[in-house]
């Protein structure tokens, strides 16, 4: 009876485990149109005049994210609601009006003269690279908590 019972419950587990792996790389492109409202805001008023080369739709078990890549090679990636999570410009600048200000205002006054290349955010951080090959994070209320 134990043996019956252990591999129903191995067959299960391995029927979830692979359910899951197929679900998590779930891609599909959409159009720009089809992103969030605040997705659109962003690219029209942050990246006017920039083709975009690929939008689409990563739907995981739980969540679902968006990525947007220019033919520039910048890109994008926004949470389901729009919000932007990662934007990474490459060799470009991060256009400034999406830098929060007390970010802006660190990199002018310690790293002045450096760009802005990559940010990433999440609920409690944001991490920057800098032209210089500088990697800083900022807690959520902009304290410097480490750099590399």
């Amino acid at each position: 009876m134990k043996t019956i019972i252990k591999k129903t419950l191995m067959a299960l587990v391995c029927l979830v485990t692979f359910q899951t792996a197929a679900m998590a790389d779930n891609d599909k492109p959409v159009n720009v149109n089809q992103l969030p409202a605040t997705a659109q805001q962003v690219i029209k008023g942050s990246f006017a005049g920039k083709k975009v080369a690929l939008a689409k739709v990563e739907s995981g078990l739980i969540d679902k994210s968006y990525d947007v890549i220019f033919t520039t090679g910048e890109k994008i990636e926004f949470d389901r609601s729009g919000n932007w999570t990662e934007i990474d410009c490459k060799r470009s600048e991060v256009p400034a009006k999406l830098v929060p200000t007390q970010i802006k205002n660190y990199v002018n006054t310690n790293y002045s003269g450096n760009k802005i290349l990559k940010i990433e955010k999440d609920r409690n951080e944001y991490e920057i690279n800098l032209s210089n090959g500088v990697e800083v994070k900022f807690n959520k209320n902009f304290m410097v908590i480490d750099i590399d």
